[in-house]
């Protein structure tokens, strides 16, 4: 102990002067956007690169999980095919309503995290393969997040479990819709709330993304309702929502390209000013 009291004394000059030099440089990037900006992309680059190893890393001492689930998988999609008659056609998963195959890019989770208030996901694609900031974020089973901020290559996702995300979503059986957010406590359920009493909920039901998102197409599955509350101050419903998605554990994800939304959002801002 006494040996790192004699190195601060000694070298109290130099680490005065590594302090001062950390805190201007801090002000420096709160205060200017531009300089913000150039560091947040940059340690996107960095920390995906870190992210994707580490991924790479973790993958290969997960085959076998990940073999048996595709085995699964495997399974149901034959049992769908197999008890379909031949005059029915199969919906694929990429015929979203108002996207094309085209719009619809693929990509991988190399960092997840969700055990804090404000997770984030971190995608191994960036503005060099057409990903933009407000893309929406989905895999085969439901909604995972919108996509935050791009560096060319990487891209970090606001999960659906983070406290300040609210996505509009509705009862899969009638239009009553709200707002799904996360109240920071269980990583398998989010919560929809300002759903009206008057709508028909029970336990069990499917919730879905709402018609009024102009980040997710319509209808995309999110999951089930496991409990229904009554808001004492609003009145409203709290609906608890278990997740189809281990948000845990992700793979491969799908990242829609909305090409529509400038255009509907320009559009309701001119209603809005008249």
């Amino acid at each position: 102990m006494q040996q790192i009291f004699n190195f601060i004394f000694k070298n109290s000059n130099r680490l005065l002067f590594l302090l001062l030099l950390c805190i201007s440089f801090l002000l420096t990037i709160q205060s200017h956007s531009y300089h913000k900006s150039r560091i947040i992309s940059s340690a996107n680059f960095l920390s995906g690169g870190v992210y994707e190893r580490i991924n790479n890393i973790n993958e290969y001492l997960d085959l076998k999980t990940q073999n048996e689930a595709l085995a699964i998988e495997n399974a149901r999609l034959r049992s769908i095919v197999f008890n379909t008659k031949d005059s029915i056609k199969i919906t694929k998963f990429d015929n979203l309503k108002g996207v094309k195959p085209e719009d619809i890019a693929v990509s991988k989770v190399i960092h997840n995290s969700y055990n804090v208030h404000e997770n984030y996901l971190t995608l191994n694609s960036g503005s060099l393969q057409g990903i933009k900031p407000d893309m929406g974020v989905i895999n085969s089973l439901g909604i995972i997040g919108i996509v935050d901020k791009t560096s060319p290559n990487y891209s970090t996702v606001i999960s659906i479990l983070n406290v300040k995300s609210q996505i509009n979503a509705k009862l899969k059986k009638s239009n009553h819709f709200g707002s799904l957010t996360w109240n920071g406590k269980n990583t398998g359920y989010v919560q929809l709330i300002d759903i009206p009493r008057l709508a028909s909920a029970r336990k069990g039901d499917t919730i879905v993304t709402g018609g009024e998102s102009v980040i997710f197409p319509e209808n995309i599955n999110i999951g089930t309702i496991d409990k229904i509350e009554i808001d004492d101050q609003t009145h409203y419903y709290t609906i608890n929502v278990k997740l189809f998605n281990d948000m845990t554990n992700l793979g491969h994800v799908y990242i829609i390209k909305n090409k529509d939304r400038d255009e509907l959002i320009n559009l309701e801002k001119t209603n809005k000013d008249e």
